[in-house]
């Protein structure tokens, strides 16, 4: 097979390389990927285009006396040619390492994907077909309206073949849409922001978010100071989000046991069963979740607290992480879950929170007496593993309501809260709504979130960010 990867199709390398493994055991995954973007500013498109790549990762594994090893290279643009030196160095790889502490057998037993030998799925410019007028309108009704338009508009779609010595041949196809529009005044002065996921730019109108926008844009026309101190405070889905998404990423089933998390219970154990909010709260992940499908089955490219390079094609099933307010579940792995003696829990390909609430953000806001409605945060960062503190700022819009009705726009702040903590505080939810979270857009799109009421979120000091 001397003919470029690129014009051999993915199975078909996957094959091939499992062909080539003398390691006791191998693990192949082969994502290909496409994507389509457009990008403007000033009220007019400025780029775009199409691009396709492949990675290639194989995962060898090498029994031994003292235990099984494992070895895990990854390389893109790889061609057919390549295909035996990147086995050989994953055997390689794997036969230096010592034991591998996550060492289970490769899972087998499971039907193949009925599509594995289909050519993988392929964006392309045609997915803005509808889009793209409805933005050419959106300039003009900005141009119209004396403000600015900038963002951009990405679509991926990445087919993932995996395949192992144990006879495992899954597939799944991933599309991921990703919308952020920027509204501007012509001096810069002001700035409003809104974005929106999408797995194929059907849902998504941008001359809505430009109307949104140009109503935040005159809010913003009066200018209000306000220092640091604890506010009532509307966050909306996009903020919940984000905090919520690395309240996930917190939460390993060891991590806690071994007490380095805000999970682990003083003194030892967890806090598993634990009352979290007062709301009736539901965390949750369900591959086949409507307009949010993830991956059926793990595809890990490599190990970590979280994930494991042996449970590649382990079936993900939909879990409650927090049930009627109380911690139900923390993530494991086939060998975290024997360590800690809980249920095994595969990661989460999307997040759902939901309280209940039928109010959307707008009814949140009308019965408000006096409190803060953010856009969204950035920025995020953490400051105490053992509390999830997090400190982060305000961008592109804090608004000052009061008696029902946003008054104006208040300057930006830095925030020092923890999610736990704020689930606890919570007093009110709002609808649960699909929402992209901005800070985590490039790594995580696919939630959906209520906006929450917090009596009295921290901004610990006044920014000068915009």
């Amino acid at each position: 097979m001397s003919s470029s990867i690129r014009i051999t199709k993915p199975h078909e390398i996957v094959e091939r390389a499992l062909e080539l493994s003398t390691a006791d055991g191998c693990v192949v995954i082969a994502d290909e990927g496409s994507s389509a973007n457009l990008r403007w500013a000033g009220n007019a498109l400025t780029t775009n285009g199409v691009t396709r790549g492949r990675t290639l990762t194989v995962i060898a594994t090498v029994d031994g006396k003292e235990g099984t090893a494992s070895g895990v290279v990854s390389r893109s643009a790889v061609t057919a040619d390549d295909l035996e030196p990147l086995v050989r160095a994953a055997e390689a790889a794997a036969r230096g390492a010592g034991p591998a502490e996550d060492a289970q057998q490769l899972v087998a037993g499971i039907p193949a994907s009925p599509d594995f030998t289909d050519a993988p799925a392929e964006t392309s410019s045609a997915v803005f077909a509808d889009f793209a007028p409805a933005l050419g309108e959106a300039f003009a009704r900005a141009r119209e309206g004396g403000r600015e338009l900038y963002g951009f508009a990405n679509h991926e779609l990445v087919s993932t073949y995996v395949g192992t010595s144990t006879g495992l041949r899954l597939r799944h196809d991933q599309p991921n849409g990703t919308l952020e529009l920027n509204a501007k005044s012509p001096d810069r002065q002001r700035s409003a922001w809104a974005g929106r996921s999408t797995r194929d730019f059907k849902d998504v109108d941008p001359t809505v978010l430009d109307a949104e926008l140009a109503v935040r844009l005159g809010w913003a026309e009066r200018k209000i100071d306000l220092p640091a101190g604890r506010y009532e405070t509307l966050l909306p889905p996009t903020a919940v989000a984000d905090l919520l998404i690395y309240q996930m990423w917190s939460a390993a089933a060891r991590d806690a046991v071994e007490g380095r998390t805000v999970f682990s219970k003083p003194g030892g154990g967890t806090r598993l069963g634990e009352k979290l909010s007062g709301l009736p709260l539901s965390l949750r992940s369900d591959p086949n979740a409507p307009g949010l499908e993830s991956a059926p089955f793990v595809i890990a490219h490599s190990s970590g607290d979280d994930a494991s390079v042996f449970d590649n094609g382990l079936p993900v099933p939909a879990t409650e992480w927090i049930s009627d307010g109380h911690l139900n579940r923390l993530s494991t792995t086939r060998h975290t879950a024997g360590l800690t003696g809980m249920e095994l829990s595969p990661g989460f390909g999307n997040l759902i929170l939901d309280a209940g609430g039928e109010k959307p953000l707008e009814e949140m806001v009308a019965a408000t007496e006096r409190g803060l409605l953010l856009t969204c945060l950035w920025y995020i960062r953490e400051v105490d593993p053992a509390t999830l503190l997090l400190t982060g700022l305000t961008r592109d819009g804090v608004y000052l309501v009061e008696n029902g009705q946003v008054v104006g726009e208040v300057n930006n702040f830095r925030f020092n809260e923890s999610p736990v903590d704020l689930l606890s505080r919570a007093s009110e939810a709002g609808r649960t709504e699909k929402t992209l979270p901005r800070e985590w857009s490039d790594w995580f799109t696919r939630a959906a979130m209520p906006a929450l009421r917090i009596p009295d979120f921290n901004m610990s000091s006044v920014s000068k960010g915009v």
